[in-house]
């Protein structure tokens, strides 16, 4: 059927040039927000959109890596509740994510392993993760930061800003013979304290024993079955062999385990602007990671990088458990090419990975820091997130002041 001349123009203007604008513009959509979006919307589980997040780096993206935008993944975090009910197409990731909440915490808070699998009613307990007002010290009303001018002491500046010369050493990490130089830095608010009991840790089992007396026809193999335990383990506790004869009326010895207990640790919190004191755990990995960067080269800059991003990660604590199979200081996982388990549990070969760049024990499949052009003009969170790649880029943030104020002290 032939159209007229008005008809072929009317079908004309019908289809909107911008059209394909927008199929376009949904293409540069950043790989973050499309994977908040997808949560939010229920169109794919927790799972899949954190795979879309974060996944294997390759040489191939040597190029700088994007800013990406957090505005809209921000806006997602909602407010932990203090239990939360399994639904079904969860992971603990997943809802750790939702509230802002440390994967890591979430799994000790619940007593669960990366390797755990939850259910669908199955309840979480949340409160304990997040940081309550009541725990964590809030900055003074006169929080805010002063330039050390030439001639100032710690106790004239904390005297000036109606602060106590203990609560300002503290929130900077400093002592009273702790020396400070103009242009440093000070910030002016109380020490914030570390969060009580956020989660517990299985300590190794407790060995114990019993004893066993022999019955006639027995045999060392049915008595350590009977027990639970290996036969190995009933000759070595008893001083036997394999060749070993037992008799009728001989007292064995049997070691078994008992339940494992628990000891309540803490889990540092970060506050904006404010200085979080470190335990020595945490001074000790910190150190490790300074080192390990002044020897690869690596300016104050990137090594405050590096201390946000681990504080974030882990706690600056060199844990053995997290998202998937992620591990150690920098939550690395072995599956995205970071190394073995062992490896990745290596702080200093963790720290090299991080930075890369000459020294990068994984070339080629991995990019640390120093593999990121332009890196230098980042911000903090921006530079931690294009290593990290992590769903909520914007929480390395909160660390900066921390990091500053540590590597001041490690010098």
């Amino acid at each position: 059927m032939a159209f007229s001349g008005s008809d072929a123009a009317a079908k004309r203007r019908a289809k909107k040039p911008g059209d394909s604008h927008s199929r376009s513009a949904l293409l540069t959509v950043p790989i973050v927000l499309v994977s908040t979006l997808a949560i939010s919307l229920n169109l794919a589980a927790p799972a899949q959109a954190q795979a879309l997040a974060k996944k294997p780096l390759k040489s191939k993206l040597a190029e700088a890596t994007p800013v990406l935008s957090v505005t809209a993944v921000a806006a997602a975090v909602q407010v932990a509740p203090a239990q939360y009910s399994v639904v079904d197409g969860d992971t603990v990731s997943g809802i750790a994510a939702r509230f802002g909440l440390s994967t890591a915490a979430v799994l000790a808070q619940n007593g669960l392993d990366s390797r755990a699998l939850i259910f669908p009613g199955q309840v979480l307990t949340l409160t304990q993760a997040a940081a309550p007002a009541a725990v964590v010290a809030a900055p003074a009303a006169s929080a805010a930061s002063y330039s050390v001018q030439s001639g100032d002491t710690i106790s004239g500046i904390a005297a000036a800003q109606g602060l106590k010369t203990a609560d300002v050493l503290g929130a900077n990490g400093l002592t009273g013979a702790s020396v400070i130089y103009p242009g440093q830095v000070i910030v002016l608010a109380a020490a914030p304290v570390l969060e009580p009991a956020a989660y517990v840790e299985p300590v190794a089992e407790i060995a114990a024993a019993t004893t066993h007396t022999i019955a006639s026809g027995e045999t060392i193999t049915a008595v350590a079955n009977a027990a639970g335990v290996s036969v190995q383990a009933v000759l070595d506790a008893n001083g036997l062999g394999w060749s070993s004869i037992i008799y009728p009326g001989q007292v064995l010895t049997l070691p078994i385990t008992v339940a494992p207990a628990s000891v309540a640790v803490t889990f540092p919190v970060a506050t904006s602007g404010v200085v979080t004191p470190m335990s020595e755990e945490m001074r000790q990995n910190a150190q490790t990671i300074v080192s390990v960067g002044r020897g690869a080269g690596v300016s104050n800059a990137g090594l405050v990088v590096a201390l946000a991003a681990a504080a974030q990660e882990s706690g600056l604590r060199n844990v053995d458990y997290g998202d998937r199979d992620s591990l150690g200081l920098f939550q690395q996982r072995p599956s995205a090419g970071w190394g073995t388990p062992e490896q990745v549990m290596d702080p200093v070969r963790a720290s090299l990975a991080f930075f890369g760049g000459a020294s990068n024990p994984n070339p080629n499949v991995t990019r640390g820091l120093l593999d990121i052009a332009g890196w230098e003009s980042m911000t903090v969170t921006q530079a931690a997130q294009a290593v990290q790649i992590s769903a909520y880029p914007d929480y390395y943030a909160k660390w900066e002041a921390s990091a500053q104020a540590w590597l001041s002290q490690l010098g």
